[in-house]
This record gives C-alpha cells, sequence and structure tokens, in this order.
C-alpha cells in the first residue's frame, strides 16, 4: 500500500465582506482572470521577496451569475456598487465567500511571512493564515459539482 503525502501550501484568508471587495478593487483592480464558476484571479508579485502569489476571490458553492451581467464584469460592476454605498446586483453571501492567496508557483514560503506581504499589499489582516491540502479540497468541490465550500474547508484546515 501507498501512503499519500498531501501537498500543503502555505495560506491566507479572507472571508468575503464589503470592505474586503472594496479594498481588492481598490488595491489591486481588476482581476486578470474570470471563470464561469465566480472565481476571480489575480497574479501579483508581491511575496515577501517579489515572488507572485495567486490571490484568488472563491464563489459560493453553487454560484450564479447575476441576470444581465458578463462573466468578465461582475467584479467591477459589484464592487462599483459597493464603493458608491448601493446595492449591488446581487447579495454578497450569493457571490463570493472568501478570499485566499498563496505562492502561484510553489514557491517555498513561511505561513507567517505570507501573512505579513499579503497584510501590506492588501491592507488587510488574513482571517486564517496557514497550510493547506489543495489537491483534497479541489477533488472535495470537484466531486460534489462546485457545491461545496472551499473557503470553510480552507478555514477547517487552517484551524
Amino acid at each position: 500500500m501507498v501512503a499519500i503525502v498531501p501537498h500543503l501550501v502555505p495560506t491566507c484568508v479572507w472571508r468575503a465582506s464589503p470592505e474586503l471587495l472594496v479594498a481588492l478593487d481598490a488595491q489591486f483592480g481588476e482581476p486578470v482572470d474570470t471563470y464561469v464558476n465566480g472565481s476571480q484571479v489575480w497574479l501579483r508579485d508581491d511575496g515577501p521577496a517579489g515572488e507572485a502569489l495567486e490571490w484568488r476571490l472563491h464563489p459560493v458553492g453553487g454560484y450564479r451569475r447575476p441576470p444581465g451581467l458578463d462573466t468578465e464584469e461582475v467584479f467591477d460592476v459589484v464592487t462599483g456598487a459597493l464603493a458608491a454605498g448601493e446595492e449591488p446586483p446581487a447579495p454578497l453571501d450569493r457571490l463570493w465567500e472568501g478570499l485566499e492567496a498563496f505562492a502561484a508557483y510553489d514557491d517555498e514560503l513561511e505561513p507567517a511571512t505570507l501573512a505579513a506581504a499579503c497584510t501590506a499589499s492588501l491592507g488587510i489582516v488574513p482571517d486564517a493564515v496557514g497550510v493547506a491540502d489543495h489537491d483534497l479540497i479541489g477533488d472535495q468541490w470537484e466531486q460534489s459539482g462546485g457545491a461545496t465550500s472551499i473557503v470553510a474547508a480552507l478555514l477547517d484546515q487552517l484551524g
């Protein structure tokens, strides 16, 4: 029998909030990638020593794009409404559940050092920091057909 050793990734997680989304837009601007499943992604060289970090805004399980918006418009329209103090086209708890940051190319980083760099870049302290098994979480998400909560799984692993 072969033992499977998990690949643990240093990770920071923030729960979604209007303040988080407005800060993301103000600090990072438009995502470099958007997905039909609701994910929004930024790749930035703001790791502790300039390493590339992937910042991923995770959608809620069973995400549905707000009617009348293209996939590429959702983040901009929602953050624009929030920044203006207006109602977004859908409640946040029906769009995104949290933000995750991790080394984009498997650079070895200490969680505390990663958290300090992320806090400096975003201006908001993460809700949880540690190491997570992305493969396990991804497998669970795939098996559920995208219905499971990635952020809840991350927070559970990070304790």
